[in-house]
């Protein structure tokens, strides 16, 4: 089990109960995945290296940088296909081809914008979180996000993954690029908790049969929507309006990134399971500590692997507080810990060393 009692730091590991590691319903018994949903989006700009980096501090397991390439062939963390929903593009440059596509400006151009707060509760700072780097607000590149990923696990000996999304349509120049940057810099299969996504579902298993062929092995995600086939159970792809069965989907997708709608549901996770799939779902931008109780509570009882949420610190937290309640201590540990400063050791928390 991932997180661990703040008892084991006092040398009590041996009083754990033998269950602990089974208190969840995940395809690998695990505590779900803290995923950082276009980095720290609900408290700062989206995808940047300041939003990626308070992320991190916040406890997240995984990192998810969306991909777009620009004019002269470089990866750009952007969700959008345009520049002008999220960053102060309209006030630099006029609009080409009749819009603000990255695929129209040059990484220099877009290293000249800064990115602004989109989210209903971002801003441009973050009480108590200095960043880093000088330029933290910037549009990074693919291979910015991934030195920061690789310092972070350097400095802190942690393994936390990437989780990019080739964006559609469907681009096998783009998908063989974000394979060879991956691999160049040692995602490659031997990270935990790295995956790439896409939701064109011909997409995921092009990019499954790259990676026999480049010698590599993250998990691949097929995104998109649960739905009810029959007896059974199946993913939209919203690229071609079709449904791929979960069975075809196992052989050559390791995991499922779904709509928290539809069809979705335990039955549908159990599923899912059965075939060696695991299922994150998004997303999750609870506006309280109380309603990201509400929020992730279904779906932790539902045996969900991952969680892409906006909130990360929430996230956390939730998982915090559900295995305070639901993992049995020694009766007598309460007093003992009591003696040693309080039942607050009892929360523990991953923030960064």
């Amino acid at each position: 089990m991932k997180r661990t009692l703040g008892a084991i730091a006092l040398g009590l590991i041996s009083m754990a109960p033998a269950h602990a590691a089974t208190l969840y319903n995940t395809l690998s018994g695990e505590a779900p995945l803290i995923i950082a949903h276009r980095g720290a989006s609900g408290y700062l700009p989206e995808h940047t290296l300041g939003g990626y980096e308070l992320a991190l501090q916040m406890g997240a397991d995984v990192i998810e940088p969306d991909l777009q390439t620009t004019a002269d062939g470089e990866l750009v963390a952007m969700h959008d296909s345009t520049l002008n929903r999220t960053t102060n593009i309209e006030a630099l440059f006029a609009p080409r081809n009749g819009g603000y596509r990255v695929s129209d400006f040059t990484l220099a151009e877009i290293k000249t914008l800064t990115v602004e707060p989109t989210g209903a509760t971002a801003s441009t700072s973050y009480d108590g979180f200095t960043p880093s780097m000088a330029a933290p607000y910037k549009v990074p590149t693919f291979q910015e996000v991934m030195d920061l990923v690789s310092a972070y696990n350097a400095t802190t000996g942690k393994e936390i993954g990437i989780y990019p999304e080739a964006k559609t349509p469907n681009s096998l120049a783009m998908n063989q690029q974000i394979l060879q940057e991956m691999k160049a810099n040692g995602f490659d299969g031997s990270v935990q908790n790295t995956f790439i996504q896409t939701f064109s579902h011909e997409g995921a298993r092009q990019l499954a049969d790259l990676q026999v062929e480049m010698g590599m092995d993250n998990a691949i995600a097929a995104l998109g929507y649960a739905r009810q086939l029959g007896d059974g159970f199946g993913v939209y792809d919203a690229t071609t309006g079709t449904t791929t069965s979960l069975e075809d989907l196992a052989t050559f997708a390791d995991g499922l990134g779904l709509s928290l709608s539809g069809a979705l549901s335990a039955d549908f996770i159990a599923a899912a399971h059965a075939l060696g799939l695991t299922v994150h779902g998004w997303t999750f931008r609870p506006t309280s500590d109380e309603a990201a109780w509400d929020m992730f509570l279904p779906w932790i009882e539902a045996g969900m692997d991952g969680f892409f949420t906006d909130y990360s610190l929430r996230g956390v937290e939730v998982l915090d507080r559900y295995e305070a309640a639901e993992v049995p201590v020694p009766a007598t540990l309460p007093l003992m810990l009591a003696g040693l400063g309080g039942l607050a050791m009892l929360r523990r928390r991953r923030a960064a060393a």
